[in-house]
């Protein structure tokens, strides 16, 4: 079939064509963004999960469902080489920015502008990578003290402050949260934690691999109160259906039940996945219906695809060390597999193979999804070290 009508969408946070399975989830986010917004109770939320899953599709989709109500909202991804005021600091800029222009928060903003150019000015020496630059003076005394846990907390209650004025909410939302080293991670939790109590209206909506959970209780051991975990998994097989069919119903196209078949089979539903093979059973589709043949043939095209990127990309960041812990788990199957047991194919002592099993960890790789287990963090990754590495 014409693959310019092709409708679906693998990415990165791409938005698929039929967001299914989230209503609850979106709905959720919405009531507790309005509660913040006038003054009411409400968690903060974090969506945890393995990778694929749409947890940054839904960020989006909750960011854009914010602003049409009137928030002030702004995106950002943490990522593993750069401290949280670095990433913080042009963000939290460009949204005061946007407020300074409204003539009923234009006072607000401006007195957050200068605490931000405090906050800036104190911790560049301790984080060197703080790179905005800021074009007002400091306000002496505010979020200028060069402790990250005072600044942060006094600079989020400024903004809160500033969002009220305007009788709107300024809402942070924050992707890949579990690469925030842990003393940051829990200055952030104390200033949400502030602001939570000062019930002002500033807050944020971030996401995560599922260790993010272990990270943020061992910050701070109240983090479990004051956010709102929602863990995001892959979809059932109802919303599987609609995420594979619809985007094909509307263009014409059906799928016959053996071609569904395969698909739900291979992907295990994980939205990125249909996507993935949605996109190469339409390509290889000659006409109408969509036949089970169609999809077997699909099937290897969308294997081959992740094997050269989705995979591949992460299979690269990894040192032979690393790549031969993988190929161990991958070896006992999908997971969860006890950490012992990865070390004994791998010939060593659980103490000896620690280090390595911690790095994979620290890089997104890996998580323990309970004491003494590990587990892979990418669906169907280990296929692909079966593939990539034949032998172990």
């Amino acid at each position: 079939m014409d693959p310019r009508n092709n409708p679906y969408a693998p990415g990165a946070g791409t938005p698929p064509p039929e967001l299914s399975g989230r209503d609850s989830i979106i709905e959720g986010a919405a009531v507790a963004l309005d509660r913040i917004r006038d003054g009411r109770a409400a968690r903060s939320l974090i969506f945890y999960g393995l990778r694929g899953v749409g947890k940054t599709v839904l960020l989006n989709r909750i960011r854009q469902d914010a602003e049409a109500h009137g928030m002030f909202a702004v995106r950002m991804e943490a990522p593993e080489d750069r401290s949280l005021p670095a990433l913080l600091a042009p963000a939290i800029r460009s949204v005061l920015v946007r407020l300074s222009r409204l003539e009923a928060a234009k006072a607000g903003a401006h007195r957050a502008l200068r605490a931000l150019a405090g906050f800036v000015s104190a911790l560049k020496i301790k984080f060197q990578d703080i790179e905005v630059g800021m074009d007002v003076e400091p306000e002496k005394g505010t979020a200028d003290s060069g402790d990250l846990i005072n600044d942060l907390t006094e600079l989020i209650a400024v903004l809160g402050k500033a969002a009220a004025e305007k009788k709107t909410a300024i809402v942070l939302f924050i992707d890949e949260l579990q690469y925030v080293p842990e003393e940051q991670l829990a200055a952030l939790i104390t200033a949400f934690h502030n602001a939570s109590q000062e019930q002002l209206p500033v807050t944020m909506v971030a996401a995560g691999l599922p260790q993010l959970l272990g990270q943020m209780g061992k910050a701070k051991s109240y983090a479990e109160r004051l956010f709102e975990f929602v863990a995001i998994d892959k979809l059932d097989t109802e919303a599987a259906l609609k995420a594979l069919c619809i985007p094909a119903e509307k263009e014409g196209v059906k799928y016959e039940p053996s071609a569904v078949s395969e698909v739900l089979s291979q992907t295990h539903c994980y939205p990125y996945f249909l996507q993935e093979w949605g996109k190469h059973c339409w390509d290889m589709a000659k006409t109408s219906p969509i036949t089970g043949e169609d999809a077997r043939i699909a099937t290897g095209q969308a294997l081959a695809a992740l094997d050269a990127s989705f995979f591949r990309v992460r299979f690269d960041r990894l040192t032979p060390t690393e790549k031969k812990y993988m190929r161990a788990m991958a070896e006992l199957g999908s997971g969860p597999h006890r950490s012992g047991d990865v070390a004994d194919l791998l010939g060593k002592k659980v103490t000896a193979a620690a280090p390595t099993r911690n790095a994979l960890i620290a890089k997104g790789m890996i998580y323990s999804p309970a004491h003494g287990d590990t587990a892979f963090t990418v669906p169907l990754f280990d296929g692909f070290m079966k593939r990539i590495m034949q032998q172990l």
